[in-house]
């Protein structure tokens, strides 16, 4: 029995990602902290209670290798912490399908894999299984938004059945939906809208004013603190909510009480 409580986070280096694993740190925990980009294991090097790994949520064999790693350091892990996650924007029938097929494999098939993988160190603490998802999961899907959308829905279904499968064995799943935070992936969102602009054929004018919105969406956004310190508290809580929304976006709350086809009607006014 390992005395330190040990995590295991995929997407460290991102902005959420790395508030976490810092707050854990700092917490007492030992973190092994996973990311696609090799930059992670410069960015932790010196630290004695995070150990980088760069682990390819999309390749099987990368997560096996992981597992080797973590396993012959620790007989078991107290969470299993998903922040990875990509951002997609544009239009559903103009995007590729590439772009689903990748939002997919990360936002969803990643989560799936590393899950899989890691239950036998999960079962020998029973530990906590966190998973970031959004709360644009709640939401009906917003124009130019689908693939995100898709990729988040899914990912909730999935934590649903998984936390009610993993409660027979003793772990707890739980999803954490934030609203927009400062994060690289909500800076990039402007770019990736303006991608989209460019090369948009149908939608060129509705795009333009989806990204005329975005600065303001920005510097509303929150600190990426919070979501640390939410992760935190799930993992500590001796009975931890299945879910927990932090800092919704108003508009977007406002919007979902309204009948659906105000909705749309709405969008296309705003949009059109």
């Amino acid at each position: 029995m390992n005395a330190k409580k040990h995590a295991l986070l995929i997407g460290a280096s991102g902005g959420l990602g790395s508030a976490t694993t810092e707050l854990l740190c700092n917490s007492g925990w030992q973190v092994f902290a996973s990311d696609i980009n090799p930059a992670i294991l410069d960015q932790y090097k010196q630290s004695t209670h995070i150990t980088p790994l760069v682990m390819d949520i999309t390749d099987t064999e990368s997560i096996q290798e992981t597992y080797r790693q973590i396993s012959a350091q620790t007989n078991g892990l107290d969470a299993v912490i998903h922040v990875a996650g990509i951002l997609s924007v544009g239009s559903l029938v103009e995007l590729p399908v590439l772009k689903l097929e990748r939002a997919l494999e990360i936002n969803l098939l990643g989560v799936y894999r590393v899950n899989k993988q890691f239950l036998p160190l999960l079962l020998a603490q029973k530990g906590r299984v966190v998973i970031l998802s959004s709360e644009v999961a709640r939401q009906s899907a917003a124009p130019f938004n689908g693939i995100y959308a898709i990729s988040k829905h899914a990912l909730e279904a999935y934590s649903d059945s998984l936390r009610r499968e993993l409660s027979i064995l003793g772990i707890k799943v739980i999803k954490i939906q934030p609203g927009p935070f400062k994060t690289d992936m909500t800076k990039k969102a402007e770019q990736k809208f303006s991608d989209a602009q460019k090369e948009s054929i149908y939608f060129k004018k509705q795009l333009s004013k989806g990204l005329s919105y975005l600065p303001r969406i920005y510097k509303k956004a929150h600190d990426p603190g919070l979501v640390a310190r939410t992760i935190l508290l799930a993992l500590k809580s001796s009975n931890p909510k299945t879910k927990y929304l932090i800092k919704a976006d108003p508009s977007r709350m406002l919007l979902e009480l309204l009948p659906v086809k105000w909705a749309d009607r709405l969008y296309r006014k705003v949009l059109g």
